[in-house]
């Protein structure tokens, strides 16, 4: 977890949990500063953070092996508690054969884009949203290395309507409002020739999952 130094200054020194009392929650490197964040909002302490590399975003086949691999390591470490911070996530339910085979949880709906909008919300919008390409803090961050690299469009442009000729617009899902993130969001739009729609989202469901926790 962040230290923070005025916290520590400000608040009785509290017995440090033992590893059976933590959770320890395997997460998505793309949503690392977002559960860090609600974890110092909340002081939730008893979460023990490890993520995963954010690319693996785009190889979800590769997933699940990765997520069975540290659930293994975190019980030789003695963790009772594991909690898995990805939604389906395009494995096809392979997450959650693994979930069930390891009586552990995980966050719900079927990938980011759903449970930072709330994932009823979601899938209220579903029709509306049917043709949208959805960019999240991270992604309008990391545009060009998780977008651009991996599909080849920096090494062959003309592959780009291929890609994204279906659709129609990109839905910039918000956790914080930051004006420079919107900018790029944007640009990510007009580079994809695409309409362009902001929507604030916070953290959506992903706060309540982690409480919850």
């Amino acid at each position: 977890m962040v230290f923070d130094r005025k916290r520590a200054e400000t608040t009785p020194a509290r017995e440090e949990r033992t590893t059976s009392q933590k959770v320890h929650v395997i997460a998505c490197g793309a949503i690392a500063r977002e559960i860090l964040a609600i974890a110092r909002i909340n002081s939730l302490d008893y979460i023990d953070l490890r993520c995963l590399p954010a690319i693996l975003h785009c190889y979800p086949q590769k997933i699940t092996p990765e997520l069975d691999k540290a659930v293994a390591e975190a019980r030789e470490r003695g963790f009772d508690r594991i909690f898995i911070g990805y939604a389906d996530c395009g494995t096809g339910g392979d997450i959650d054969r693994l979930c069930e085979r390891e009586g552990i949880a995980r966050l719900s709906g079927p990938h980011c884009y759903s449970f930072f909008t709330g994932n009823e919300d979601f899938a209220e919008r579903a029709d509306e949203d049917f043709a949208s390409f959805f960019l999240t803090d991270f992604l309008a961050r990391q545009f060009e290395a998780f977008v651009i690299q991996p599909l080849g469009l920096d090494r062959h442009p003309e592959l780009k309507d291929m890609y994204f000729g279906n659709y129609k617009k990109v839905v910039y899902l918000s956790q914080e409002e930051d004006p420079e993130l919107q900018k790029k969001a944007k640009a990510a739009a007009d580079y994809l020739g695409l309409d362009y729609e902001y929507r604030f989202t916070g953290y959506g469901d992903l706060g309540q999952e982690l409480l919850a926790v």
